[in-house]
């Protein structure tokens, strides 16, 4: 990763190279907040453990909350993200978990080795025309009968956010519609199995104003 980078990529690992020590204090918590959000989760490990239990990336992974919770379900799970000041507070919060730097459209992971993928919202910061691309990455990535987890925003909307936790930033969030996303991951070989959809939930210390999609999809 350089300065030939696309233009998204620099900018969504500056913005969260800015922001990783606020945003892994406020996200610690969140999952216990969220019980749908957790079962999603359960079922992607159960499904994962039947299969075989090969390595389960998640990938955007932040502060590691999620490699962590997947590890505790007894996957062998490892993150990657794309910031290293994130990637540096994965490794000091779980120091017995693996954490790489890496990027979606280009993983570095041999082909067909994994038993799942997650990506936990962070297909949300990829360009519409990028995301078939990303898909067919995850496709290689995954064995035969590999499981793949997504979560997104709901709309057609993409937010832009030039300022959070005091840092300049610049981040793009796009909101996807669930059958678009579908339609991209059938195209790519990935067939949707499950599907949950959240109402917007104004109540409590994470609030969502929109919608929440949860896809798993299976190579």
């Amino acid at each position: 990763m350089g300065s030939t980078d696309p233009d998204f990529l620099r900018a969504t690992r500056a913005s969260y190279d800015a922001l990783a020590a606020d945003y892994a204090d406020w996200i610690r918590d969140e999952l216990a907040a969220k019980p749908l959000d957790r079962a999603m989760l359960d079922a992607f490990a159960e499904l994962v453990r039947a299969g075989g239990a090969g390595p389960v990336a998640d990938i955007g992974c932040g502060p590691g909350r999620i490699t962590a919770y997947l590890h505790g379900l007894g996957l062998p799970a490892f993150g990657i993200d794309l910031s290293p000041e994130m990637i540096a507070s994965a490794r000091r919060a779980y120091p017995d978990l693996r954490f790489e730097v890496g990027s979606m459209p280009g993983l570095g992971l041999p082909d067909g080795g994994l038993g799942g993928i997650v990506a936990w919202y962070s297909i949300i910061h990829v360009p519409h025309e990028r995301l078939a691309a990303v898909f067919s990455e995850f496709h290689r990535a995954l064995a035969p009968g590999g499981h793949l987890l997504l979560a997104f925003q709901v709309g057609d909307e993409v937010a832009h956010w030039s300022r959070a936790a005091g840092h300049e930033i610049s981040l793009d969030f796009h909101h996807r519609r669930p059958d678009q996303v579908a339609e991209l991951l059938a195209g790519a070989g990935l067939d949707v199995r499950a599907r949950l959809l959240r109402e917007p939930d104004k109540d409590g210390d994470y609030p969502e104003p929109t919608r929440q999609a949860f896809l798993l999809a299976t190579r």
